[in-house]
C-alpha cells in the first residue's frame, strides 16, 4: 500500500555544482525517458535556483532559495532547465525527477 505523502524516483538527477557564478543544467527525465511533472530539489550549501524553459538560465539572488536542511518539489511545467547560485559557499544542487506525480 502507498502512503499518500511518498514519492517515486527512479531515474538518475543531476547535480550542479554551485559557485559564485551562476550554472545550469537540462532537467533530467523520468526513468520512461520523459520529461517529469515535478522535480525535487536538495542542496549540500544553501543555493538559490530557477527554472527556465530556455537553456543556459541565470540564477540570481532573489530567486527560490534552498537550504540544506530543506528540500523543495517543484512543478517544471513548461520548462527544461534549472540554474543553481551559491548564496555564501560553494555546494551541489541536485534535481531529481519524480515519477508518480
Amino acid at each position: 500500500m502507498k502512503r499518500e505523502d511518498a514519492i517515486t524516483i527512479a531515474a538518475t538527477g543531476v547535480n550542479i555544482t554551485t559557485s559564485a557564478a551562476s550554472a545550469n543544467a537540462a532537467i533530467p527525465n523520468t526513468s520512461s525517458g520523459s520529461k517529469p511533472l515535478y522535480v525535487r530539489v536538495t542542496a549540500t550549501q544553501p543555493a538559490v535556483v530557477r527554472l527556465s524553459p530556455t537553456a543556459a538560465p541565470v540564477a540570481v539572488a532573489t530567486d527560490l532559495m534552498v537550504q540544506p536542511a530543506d528540500s523543495v518539489i517543484l512543478a517544471v511545467g513548461a520548462n527544461g532547465f534549472i540554474a543553481a547560485l551559491q548564496v555564501a559557499a560553494a555546494g551541489i544542487v541536485n534535481v531529481a525527477p519524480l515519477e508518480d506525480f
